[in-house]
Protein backbone atom coordinates (compact mmCIF):
# COMPACT_ATOMS: atom_id res chain seq x y z
CA UNK A 1 0.00 0.00 0.00
CA UNK A 2 1.04 3.55 -0.65
CA UNK A 3 1.79 6.25 0.73
CA UNK A 4 -1.30 8.14 -0.08
CA UNK A 5 -3.43 4.76 -0.16
CA UNK A 6 -2.54 4.60 3.93
CA UNK A 7 -2.95 8.50 4.49
CA UNK A 8 -6.25 8.30 2.69
CA UNK A 9 -6.92 6.05 5.33
CA UNK A 10 -6.28 7.81 8.67
CA UNK A 11 -9.23 9.20 10.07
CA UNK A 12 -7.97 13.39 11.51
CA UNK A 13 -10.81 15.36 13.27
CA UNK A 14 -11.45 18.27 12.29
CA UNK A 15 -12.81 19.45 15.48
CA UNK A 16 -12.92 18.69 18.68
CA UNK A 17 -13.96 19.79 22.40
CA UNK A 18 -11.79 20.99 24.90
CA UNK A 19 -11.52 19.05 28.10
CA UNK A 20 -8.30 20.42 30.20
CA UNK A 21 -6.32 23.35 29.12
CA UNK A 22 -2.94 23.37 30.78
CA UNK A 23 -1.45 26.81 30.14
CA UNK A 24 1.70 26.01 32.40
CA UNK A 25 1.84 23.01 30.72
CA UNK A 26 2.49 19.52 32.20
CA UNK A 27 5.10 16.88 33.22
CA UNK A 28 5.47 14.08 30.76
CA UNK A 29 7.56 11.33 30.15
CA UNK A 30 10.30 12.56 32.63
CA UNK A 31 9.95 16.13 31.18
CA UNK A 32 8.40 19.27 32.16
CA UNK A 33 6.89 20.69 28.76
CA UNK A 34 6.41 24.37 29.55
CA UNK A 35 4.05 25.34 26.51
CA UNK A 36 0.40 25.51 26.88
CA UNK A 37 -1.30 22.76 26.35
CA UNK A 38 -4.86 21.67 25.70
CA UNK A 39 -6.44 18.14 26.05
CA UNK A 40 -9.43 17.38 23.55
CA UNK A 41 -11.71 14.61 22.72
CA UNK A 42 -12.89 14.75 18.72
CA UNK A 43 -16.18 15.12 17.39
CA UNK A 44 -16.26 12.29 14.84
CA UNK A 45 -14.42 9.76 16.29
CA UNK A 46 -14.03 10.41 19.47
CA UNK A 47 -10.37 10.71 18.94
CA UNK A 48 -8.31 11.98 22.73
CA UNK A 49 -5.85 14.30 21.90
CA UNK A 50 -3.14 16.66 23.13
CA UNK A 51 -2.25 19.95 21.36
CA UNK A 52 -0.16 23.15 21.96
CA UNK A 53 -1.47 26.24 22.17
CA UNK A 54 -1.09 29.08 19.82
CA UNK A 55 0.36 32.12 22.42
CA UNK A 56 -2.31 33.92 24.36
CA UNK A 57 -5.21 32.16 23.67
CA UNK A 58 -7.22 30.34 26.13
CA UNK A 59 -9.58 27.88 25.36
CA UNK A 60 -12.09 26.74 27.73
CA UNK A 61 -13.59 23.74 28.63
CA UNK A 62 -15.94 22.56 26.83
CA UNK A 63 -15.58 24.62 24.11
CA UNK A 64 -15.53 23.29 20.34
CA UNK A 65 -12.55 24.62 18.60
CA UNK A 66 -11.14 23.56 15.02
CA UNK A 67 -8.39 20.96 14.72
CA UNK A 68 -8.00 20.46 10.90
CA UNK A 69 -5.36 20.85 8.49
CA UNK A 70 -6.95 22.63 5.99
CA UNK A 71 -7.48 26.63 7.05
CA UNK A 72 -6.31 28.95 9.99
CA UNK A 73 -6.35 27.60 13.57
CA UNK A 74 -7.53 29.92 15.86
CA UNK A 75 -6.05 28.40 19.25
CA UNK A 76 -4.40 25.46 18.14
CA UNK A 77 -0.84 25.41 17.41
CA UNK A 78 -0.39 21.73 16.54
CA UNK A 79 -1.43 18.38 17.67
CA UNK A 80 1.15 16.84 19.67
CA UNK A 81 -0.87 13.26 19.19
CA UNK A 82 -3.87 10.82 20.26
CA UNK A 83 -3.35 10.17 24.14
CA UNK A 84 -5.37 7.42 25.95
CA UNK A 85 -7.67 7.63 28.55
CA UNK A 86 -5.39 7.56 31.61
CA UNK A 87 -3.51 10.33 29.84
CA UNK A 88 -5.87 12.57 30.32
CA UNK A 89 -5.58 14.40 33.49
CA UNK A 90 -8.70 14.38 36.65
CA UNK A 91 -9.81 17.69 35.49
CA UNK A 92 -10.06 16.00 31.43
CA UNK A 93 -11.62 12.87 33.16
CA UNK A 94 -14.69 14.93 34.98
CA UNK A 95 -15.12 16.76 31.89
CA UNK A 96 -15.42 13.27 29.28
CA UNK A 97 -19.30 12.33 30.19
CA UNK A 98 -20.53 16.19 29.83
CA UNK A 99 -18.62 16.83 26.43
CA UNK A 100 -19.30 13.19 25.02
CA UNK A 101 -23.15 13.56 25.70
CA UNK A 102 -22.89 16.85 24.03
CA UNK A 103 -21.33 15.77 20.97
CA UNK A 104 -24.29 12.64 21.20
CA UNK A 105 -27.11 15.24 21.21
CA UNK A 106 -25.64 17.56 18.34
CA UNK A 107 -25.64 14.50 16.09
CA UNK A 108 -28.44 12.70 17.03
CA UNK A 109 -29.40 11.75 13.45
CA UNK A 110 -26.00 9.86 13.45
CA UNK A 111 -26.92 7.79 16.42
CA UNK A 112 -30.55 7.67 15.16
CA UNK A 113 -29.13 5.92 12.25
CA UNK A 114 -27.03 3.92 14.20
CA UNK A 115 -30.19 2.63 15.95
CA UNK A 116 -32.06 1.91 12.51
CA UNK A 117 -29.19 -0.15 10.72
CA UNK A 118 -26.78 -1.52 12.98
CA UNK A 119 -26.66 -5.15 12.30
CA UNK A 120 -25.47 -8.64 14.33
CA UNK A 121 -21.65 -8.48 14.74
CA UNK A 122 -21.61 -12.66 15.74
CA UNK A 123 -24.18 -15.18 15.03
CA UNK A 124 -24.74 -14.99 19.06
CA UNK A 125 -24.31 -10.98 19.17
CA UNK A 126 -26.18 -8.27 18.28
CA UNK A 127 -24.27 -4.75 18.18
CA UNK A 128 -27.36 -3.56 19.81
CA UNK A 129 -26.39 -5.88 22.76
CA UNK A 130 -23.16 -3.81 23.44
CA UNK A 131 -25.22 -0.95 24.56
CA UNK A 132 -24.97 -0.61 28.66
CA UNK A 133 -28.38 -1.98 29.67
CA UNK A 134 -29.43 -3.88 26.32
CA UNK A 135 -29.74 -7.07 26.43
CA UNK A 136 -31.87 -9.76 24.70
CA UNK A 137 -35.30 -8.17 25.47
CA UNK A 138 -34.56 -4.62 24.73
CA UNK A 139 -32.96 -6.04 21.58
CA UNK A 140 -35.86 -7.28 20.19
CA UNK A 141 -38.13 -3.86 21.31
CA UNK A 142 -35.58 -2.06 19.37
CA UNK A 143 -35.53 -4.64 16.16
CA UNK A 144 -39.45 -5.18 16.11
CA UNK A 145 -40.41 -0.87 16.27
CA UNK A 146 -37.60 -0.51 13.79
CA UNK A 147 -39.09 -2.52 11.06
CA UNK A 148 -42.38 -0.89 11.70
CA UNK A 149 -41.10 2.53 10.64
CA UNK A 150 -37.20 3.54 11.22
CA UNK A 151 -37.18 5.72 14.14
CA UNK A 152 -37.06 9.69 13.96
CA UNK A 153 -35.19 10.54 17.21
CA UNK A 154 -33.95 9.86 20.48
CA UNK A 155 -37.60 10.59 21.86
CA UNK A 156 -39.21 8.33 19.22
CA UNK A 157 -36.84 4.88 20.28
CA UNK A 158 -38.23 6.67 23.81
CA UNK A 159 -41.97 6.05 22.85
CA UNK A 160 -41.49 3.01 20.81
CA UNK A 161 -39.23 1.25 23.06
CA UNK A 162 -38.92 0.53 26.39
CA UNK A 163 -35.59 2.70 26.70
CA UNK A 164 -36.14 5.22 28.75
CA UNK A 165 -32.92 7.18 28.17
CA UNK A 166 -30.69 6.51 24.72
CA UNK A 167 -28.29 9.37 25.01
CA UNK A 168 -26.92 7.47 28.40
CA UNK A 169 -26.93 4.30 27.12
CA UNK A 170 -24.69 5.75 23.82
CA UNK A 171 -22.27 8.12 26.27
CA UNK A 172 -21.78 4.93 28.64
CA UNK A 173 -21.18 2.73 25.61
CA UNK A 174 -18.35 6.00 23.85
CA UNK A 175 -17.28 5.69 27.90
CA UNK A 176 -16.24 2.20 27.78
CA UNK A 177 -14.28 1.84 24.47
CA UNK A 178 -12.64 5.56 25.24
CA UNK A 179 -11.17 3.56 28.90
CA UNK A 180 -10.65 0.46 26.49
CA UNK A 181 -13.24 -2.06 28.87
CA UNK A 182 -14.74 -3.53 25.18
CA UNK A 183 -13.38 -5.28 22.43
CA UNK A 184 -15.28 -4.19 20.05
CA UNK A 185 -15.61 -0.81 19.02
CA UNK A 186 -19.16 0.46 18.07
CA UNK A 187 -18.10 4.85 17.45
CA UNK A 188 -14.74 5.22 18.94
CA UNK A 189 -11.46 5.01 16.57
CA UNK A 190 -9.18 2.03 17.20
CA UNK A 191 -6.13 3.05 19.68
Amino acid sequence: MGADASRAQKKFEDFAYVLDFLPRGKMGRGAYKAEPIVQLIGENYFTLLEATVIRNASPTLGERIYTGKETYREKISHIIGRIKYEDLTSTAKNELSLVVEEIVKKQEGRFIEFFNKTSAITPRMHSLELLPGIGKKYMWNILRAREVRPFTSFQDIRDRTEIHDPVKLLVKRVLEELSEESKYRLFTRPP
